[in-house]
């Protein structure tokens, strides 16, 4: 498996260097110049693990910011600050915000950045396989096959990469098939605070994903003024 690296470094030839250096050892790397470039790439697809430099530009706490929006979308994707901001305070507030690791650009080479990365990675291997095999929890309708534990969804046998606030949504609708579900009640199961509007573009983009592998997808059905319900078909 080809782990996605997202990396957002606002300067050039720091970037370039950690990106080779990364995809030298494998990696798939994603590299972005400010937090909105990068906002926009994670709003559509998360990477398997995102790197980020606290300064971005003239916004002095950029990746700290960048880090909350981060954890807003998915509580278990692992962030690592690489930076030139070595106090303990900095230290603190970016462990604090979710991140797994505090690194400092004075301190980690080329060659320490790939080995700490291939480190986290084990471990969550590691933690995965043992879910899959003492509790793995598995809900099949029909042609849809959830696993819960690996977040995965699949379709017709083929996997749909969903974002995880897409994915506990869709998965408060087919746990109660042909219930209808307001609005309030899937952002309560996605653990989001969002307008009516953004729930209907959480479903859009599911809808959308599904019909890349499913021109005929038609599972999710819209109720007018009330919400949504999963179709079993």
């Amino acid at each position: 498996m080809t782990y996605t690296i997202a990396l957002v470094e606002d300067d050039e030839a720091l970037r370039n260097n950690y990106a080779q250096a990364l995809i030298r050892d494998g990696y798939q790397v994603n590299s972005y110049d400010s937090r909105a470039e990068a906002s926009s790439a994670f709003a559509s697809k998360l990477p398997d693990l995102a790197i980020l430099d606290v300064m971005l530009h003239d916004e002095m706490e950029g990746g700290f910011e960048l880090c909350r929006e981060l954890r807003n979308l998915s509580p278990t994707l692992p962030i690592i600050f690489l930076t030139a901001r070595n106090s303990d305070l900095d230290r603190v507030s970016g462990l604090r915000l979710g991140a797994w690791d505090y690194l400092t650009k004075d301190t980690t080479t080329l060659d320490f950045l790939p080995v700490r990365i291939s480190a986290l990675f084990k471990m969550l291997e590691a933690i995965a396989g043992t879910a899959t095999r003492r509790d793995e929890t598995v809900v099949v309708h029909g042609s849809l096959r959830i696993e819960e534990e690996r977040k995965q969804i699949y379709w017709k046998d083929k996997q749909i990469s969903l974002t995880l606030t897409e994915f506990w949504i869709l998965t408060a609708l087919v746990r109660r098939p042909g219930h209808v579900k307001s609005h309030d009640q899937l952002m309560a199961a996605a653990n989001v605070v969002v307008t009516n509007n953004a729930i209907a573009a959480h479903v859009r983009r599911i809808r959308e994903k599904f019909r890349e592998t499913d021109p005929e997808f038609d599972a999710i059905s819209a109720e007018y003024g009330m919400g949504y319900r999963w179709i079993e078909r």
